[in-house]
């Protein structure tokens, strides 16, 4: 029997997602010999293949679909779009093999070593990866744990059956169902109920918690629901999805709440509540390293675990489950490696629902400064005053500005309305940047822009605006 393979790395990486493969070329560009380890045949992990870009090309579709029906309402009608969905899956796969191979290239090119397998911990200083090729042992003096998420399922749903799906199935596109159940409200299933309903599902939404998009302010994702509840067959809230029956007709699903049927059949049910950490499934005992209850990994803001030379970066450190906060903890986990002075110290981490229309929010939501006692100042500007939003025919978005009361530093934002997740950027970089309302106000935003819209809620707060009559107090 052949010996298994030993090799060893400066810096070992599980997981090669957004926040492994930034961690690993970011490392190797700090001269240090990286082993990337990754149990899928691509680069990109749940976001790039599964997740948040394949999601987004579709969602693309979907965008082009709504406009092209909405544009009636100006006098321009199109016929009833011919849909493809092995034409759709192929560009949605284009721009995923796009990517993915970018990163092989950029891998190659900084000689970062990538084994294919299943890693678990054997030691302080040890992993076993199998391999199809057999088992593979690394050695190494500094490891980051970057193994990610899994989507949550719920215990006694009928799994085996085909017809339930999680976001990975939904992705895949296998048809289009005449009757879709999505059970969960958040950003996930909201953003497939958008694709889905865009290719001709009916659409039945079904939350546990009294609002969608729990978490965020209700005024922000009020407008979003509203533009929806037109478009769907039902939203339930304050519901929970009790049992489904399979059954040759469809899946039978029984709920239990507010205003529910005491159950329905639909062709296909997707479950996206939620994602669930990989710190139990990695041998992380085995080297010593801590795994709370629910399999995340607590570190400190060197993204260093109990063990001092193993760090831990992306979900499976914590809320909230972002590509974009993996990828900034990549870089200090690696830059401290490297023994730079780094830490992760970001203020706020955006958060965006794509659908139609999109939200955004960053900072304190009003939800928290209530909670928190934090005495704050609030404006919100509706894009009904907006040029650009009219233009469009998108006036019922807006933006919501919450400024420190003493200092006017802005504390948090939140927009709703086509394009929110490029404009919530203006808002992080405020927040990062100290700025206060006065800044902002200041600051000339082009006109007509839907971008000018966070400098009116600004000069809302300091009491210049001139854009909307605001009866002084």
């Amino acid at each position: 029997m052949a010996e298994p393979k030993t090799i060893h790395a400066d810096v070992l990486v599980l997981g090669g997602g957004p926040g492994g493969y930034t961690a690993a070329f970011r490392a190797a560009d700090l001269g240090r010999q990286v082993v990337l380890v990754e149990r899928y045949p691509t680069l990109g992990g749940v976001c790039l293949n599964v997740g948040c870009i394949p999601s987004k090309a579709l969602l693309h579709v979907a965008q082009i679909i709504h406009e092209a029906r909405e544009a009636g309402e100006f006098g321009l009608r199109f016929g009833a779009p011919e849909i493809d969905l092995d034409q759709i899956r192929g560009f949605k796969d284009k721009v995923v093999k796009t990517l993915t191979g970018g990163l092989e290239t950029l891998a190659r090119q900084r000689k970062v070593t990538v084994v294919q397998g299943t890693g678990r911990f054997t030691g302080e200083h040890g992993m076993q990866v199998e391999t199809t090729d057999g088992p593979v042992t690394v050695g190494f003096d500094h490891a980051i744990i970057a193994a990610g998420s899994r989507a949550v399922k719920i215990p006694d749903f009928p799994h085996d059956d085909p017809r339930l799906m999680d976001s990975t199935d939904a992705l895949a596109l296998q048809e289009v169902p005449k009757r879709l159940l999505i059970v969960g409200g958040g950003i996930i299933g909201l953003e497939m109920a958008t694709v889905y309903h865009a290719l001709g599902a009916g659409i039945t939404v079904v939350e546990l918690m009294d609002q969608l998009i729990p978490g965020c302010d209700a005024d922000l994702v009020r407008p979003l629901h509203q533009h929806i509840k037109k478009q769907y067959e039902n939203i339930y809230l304050k519901t929970r999805v009790s049992r489904i029956e399979p059954e040759a007709a469809g899946l039978k699903v029984f709920f239990e709440g507010e205003g529910a049927p005491e159950s329905d059949l639909f062709d296909r049910v997707l479950v996206a509540v939620g994602r669930a950490p990989n710190g139990a499934l990695i041998g992380a005992e085995n080297a010593g390293v801590h795994v709370d209850a629910k399999g995340f990994i607590p570190v400190d803001e060197h993204q260093r675990t109990n063990v001092p030379h193993i760090y831990a970066i992306g979900d499976i450190v914590g809320n909230p489950m972002l590509a974009h906060k993996a990828t900034h903890e990549a870089k200090v986990a690696a830059e401290v490696i490297a023994g730079k002075p780094s830490a992760f110290q970001a203020l706020t981490i955006p958060s965006v629902a794509y659908t139609d229309p999109e939200v955004a929010w960053m900072g304190v939501t009003e939800a928290q400064a209530k909670a928190q006692g934090i005495e704050y100042e609030k404006a919100v500007f509706p894009w009904a005053a907006s040029g650009r939003a009219l233009g469009i025919g998108r006036k019922e978005g807006a933006t919501k500005l919450l400024c420190d009361k003493t200092t006017k530093r802005v504390i948090g934002a939140g927009i709703v309305g086509p394009h929110a997740g490029e404009l919530i950027a203006e808002a992080v970089l405020a927040m990062e940047m100290g700025a206060d309302a006065e800044d902002i106000g200041l600051t000339v935003h082009a006109h007509p822009t839907l971008s000018e819209t966070f400098a009116f809620a600004a000069e809302m707060i300091e009491g210049t605006i001139t854009d909307l009559y605001i009866r002084k107090r």
